[in-house]
């Protein structure tokens, strides 16, 4: 880095699917400006951006990743992405942070779907963003094919930026459509300017003139322009380009080759020229630039193995120095990020984003102000997902057990979108996320950074039992002689169901003081005791119990003794009573494009689904919602399917909804292989 004096700062977020070259457009941008003097790459497991072992194990990222760079006067900070769907919680709390978002995507039209997620959500929080096709040099390659494809997936109108000379392997370079000139890729270069070749006259006349009609849409001038046959200004357009970007009106179109730098400089120029400074996006959030008082967002929670904890922050207002206190804890450090490695700072300003080192008790999406904690509700925050993918974990070494509730609340410290409990009726603790390979990020994290190894499998099924038959004066004695005092306890108990949902009741009709008063507590007690577990071997719900006749002896009776008695009642009424298995159901919305709803209702149902509906999914344009009963059993890998059903970007929202009956012969292969079996 320089020690050049900077005019500004920019903070981007590099976003976009799975494999679309997120991290290899990072590299180049930060080879071209400078910043490294050599390119990594992800298959080498050498780049700035997936620096984890966790990343460079499976040649993906995993979380946001953030570097710094210079070009043109200006701090550019880029936060790397990632891509899978899985790790979709980690973009959308960086987003908060940025002032424009680069969305990188494949140039194959089939894929362009994927996208319409995230463009949902830039357009929602109204988040200024351009597109850069990468992977330009692909076979088959057909700009026009893509760029329609685009626009249907985006509420925004898109504008080409850029029109490809050639295409597939056959791509030579672009013409700058605001500037008519044209130029050719060099390797290790910029692009030289070349004559407009010929053949492209016309096609480079519409997309131009189609970028001029989408712009005049905002801006009354140029339209009088464009109706008038006048040439409007390079300036003009240029400024209408700003404008509308960082109103998140237009999304300017890119084309390029990130492996080979193609592309990446007028990139580059494009955000240094056209994207909104830290002080408009302030203003956007509704803050007062001209305010002092020191305001910033955690973007994201680091534990490394050298530095400790480290929170990623966009600092919106004052500046930030170290050691200075922010909400009650003092900062241990101000850090210049790149990838792995990190710059030691005095200081900060608004409108950078930096790390701060040692901030206990800070998690990602909190506001830090060393003022008033109101300073910043404006600010909007990302709430946590539904998390839709469950495993039960265990320490591999009885003697870890102690550690890892602490491991447990410093991996959710640095990923919101995980969550734990310990399950109250299977007494699993289970690790919720947002699919297979999240959770086992996630364990692979617990063995590497806390030295806690772990085994996992698919959680329980909480099952419950209840009765469908009512059983009378069922009779339990307890009666015990072993020297001394003995022990004495008499009881007569009524056992009927409940309607599903009524839990359990207990009532007494002693007459006569047959059962001293001071012994029904205790028989209620025994029969709770128990109702946890019944005969099929899981929790009885929905049963009352009525204590109607009984008998005592003046010495040998006690608590102990008629709660043993109530257990035996017990045991022998409920067996009388027909006990049934019972099977928690979900009540789940999914939400998948038009297209592939169909095939989610197939889906639904062949997980003995019960379909409660389906319509148009509001504020989506070309998508639907389908709302189903569908048992926890069958919940698992619904969202590994789901998502290979629907290209990815399919996902659902869950809640606890009731208990329903087994099918009979479900209930017998769930005892089977659960080893319960009637007593």
């Amino acid at each position: 880095m320089s020690d050049n004096v900077l005019s500004g700062t920019r903070n981007v977020a590099i976003v976009g699917p799975y494999l679309s070259g997120k991290t290899t457009l990072l590299e180049s941008l930060l080879f071209v400006t400078g910043a490294i003097t050599r390119k990594g790459k992800v298959t080498d497991r050498n780049t700035v951006g997936d620096g984890t072992p966790e990343a460079r194990d499976r040649q993906m990222s995993v979380e946001v990743n953030a570097a710094s760079t210079e070009y043109g006067g200006v701090r550019f900070t880029f936060l790397d992405c990632p891509g899978s769907i899985e790790f979709v919680q980690e973009t959308l709390n960086a987003l908060m942070g940025v002032d424009a978002v680069v969305v990188v995507c494949e140039p194959v039209s089939d894929r362009v779907l994927t996208l319409a997620p995230l463009f949902k959500f830039l357009d929602d929080w109204q988040i200024p963003h351009l597109v850069f096709i990468n992977k330009m040099d692909r076979a088959d390659v057909d700009f026009n094919e893509v760029l329609q494809a685009l626009k249907k997936v985006s509420s925004r109108p898109l504008v080409a930026h850029q029109y490809p000379i050639g295409s597939g392997e056959k791509l030579v370079g672009f013409i700058d459509l605001v500037t008519e000139q044209a130029y050719h890729y060099h390797p290790g270069a910029p692009a030289d300017p070349v004559p407009l070749p010929e053949s492209l006259k016309e096609e480079e006349k519409a997309a131009r003139y189609e970028m001029l009609e989408t712009l005049a849409n905002f801006d009354d001038h140029l339209l009088e322009e464009l109706l008038e046959e006048l040439e409007p200004p390079q300036e003009e357009i240029l400024k209408d380009l700003k404008m509308e970007l960082g109103a998140d009106q237009i999304v300017p179109v890119f084309i390029g080759i990130a492996d080979q730098d193609f592309g990446v400089r007028p990139l580059l120029q494009a955000l240094l020229r056209e994207s909104p400074e830290p002080k408009v996006t302030a203003e956007h959030r509704g803050l007062d630039s001209s305010n002092t008082t020191p305001l910033a967002q955690v973007l994201k929670t680091y534990y490394t193995p050298q530095g400790g904890k480290l929170s990623l922050v966009r600092v919106w207002q004052g500046s930030l120095t170290d050691g200075m206190v922010l909400n009650g804890v003092r900062v241990g450090g101000i850090y210049r990020m790149m990838g792995q490695q990190q710059q030691s700072l005095t200081s900060a300003s608004a409108g950078e984003i930096v790390a701060l080192g040692r901030m206990e008790g800070i998690k990602t999406g909190d506001i830090l102000t060393s003022g008033d904690a109101s300073a910043g509700a404006r600010l909007p925050t990302i709430e946590k997902l539904t998390p839709v993918f469950a495993l039960a974990i265990a320490a591999e070494k009885r003697s870890d057990e102690v550690k890892l509730t602490g491991a447990l609340t410093k991996l959710l410290e640095e990923d919101p979108s995980l969550a734990w409990e310990q399950h109250g009726d299977t007494h699993e603790i289970i690790l919720w996320g947002q699919g297979d390979i999240h959770l086992q990020v996630a364990m692979d994290r617990l063995n590497r950074k806390y030295n806690l190894p772990m085994s996992a499998h698919p959680p329980q099924i909480p099952y419950k039992e209840t009765i469908r038959k009512t059983a009378t004066s069922v009779h339990g004695r307890y009666k015990r002689q072993t020297g001394g005092h003995g022990q004495f306890g008499d009881v007569y108990l009524d056992i009927k169901p409940l309607s599903r949902g009524e839990g359990f009741n207990f009532d007494e009709k002693i007459v006569g003081g047959v059962v001293p008063r001071q012994y029904i507590p205790a028989v209620e007690n025994g029969v709770r005791e128990y109702l946890t577990h019944g005969p099929l071997g899981f929790p009885v719900v929905d049963v009352a119990v009525t204590l109607t006749n009984g008998s005592y002896h003046t010495v040998d009776s006690s608590e102990q003794a008629f709660k043993q008695a109530a257990r035996i009642a017990m045991q022998e009424g409920l067996l009388k009573c027909e006990p049934t298995l019972l099977e928690p159901i979900l009540n789940v919305t999914i939400s998948v494009p038009t297209d592939f709803t169909s095939k989610v209702l197939r889906l639904v149902s062949g997980r003995r689904g019960q379909i409660l509906g389906y319509d148009a999914k509001a504020d989506w344009t070309g998508w639907d919602e389908v709302v189903a009963y569908i048992p926890q059993a069958e919940m698992h890998d619904l969202i590994v399917e789901l998502r290979s059903l629907t290209m990815g970007v399919g996902f659902f929202k869950w809640e606890y909804d009731h208990l329903q009956e087994v099918p009979e012969k479900l209930a017998e292969r769930v005892l089977t292989t659960t080893g319960h079996n009637e007593k």
